[in-house]
């Protein structure tokens, strides 16, 4: 069997590009994308763009006890997108603090924007469940702009 890979996406100038297809199991029933589905679009694009990055989520859960979770998320919806569009996921880190981080991030077919959404994220210790600071192999990495 070919050696086939999934998709990478593509990091420009601090902006992470991530490609998404809409399937049929994507839609509602008046056959646009459920409205919760841009939602895990966008989570794809944010784990492929650390992974883009270099950085190993599993390995820092495991050694630092720790990972990004979503504190709280905005989304606007702009235009529909429906079954076997192509679209593309924008991710940029606008902000860094020492235990936070905002993304913007926008859902796009073709020119259009569909969805934009702003995420601000914590690193949360796994022991405490509290904020602690953001290590420095993600610090070192992070394009911040």
């Amino acid at each position: 069997m070919a050696n086939i890979l999934p998709a990478k996406g593509i990091l420009e100038d601090g902006v992470f590009y991530f490609p998404v297809r809409v399937y049929y199991e994507d839609t509602d029933a008046g056959g646009i994308v459920y409205y919760a589905n841009y939602l895990k679009f966008a989570e794809r694009a944010r784990s492929e763009f650390l992974r883009a990055l270099g950085i190993n989520q599993q390995k820092i859960l495991a050694e630092q006890q720790a990972g990004f979770v979503v504190r709280s998320c905005h989304i606007e919806y702009l235009k529909s997108a429906v079954l076997d569009d192509a679209l593309v996921v924008a991710c940029k880190v606008t902000e860094m603090g020492s235990a936070s981080a905002v993304m913007k991030q926008r859902i796009c077919r073709g020119d259009e924007i569909l969805a934009e959404i702003e995420v601000k994220l914590i690193f949360l210790s796994l022991a405490t469940h509290r904020p602690t600071r953001i290590c420095a192999e993600i610090t070192s990495k992070m394009p911040v702009g």
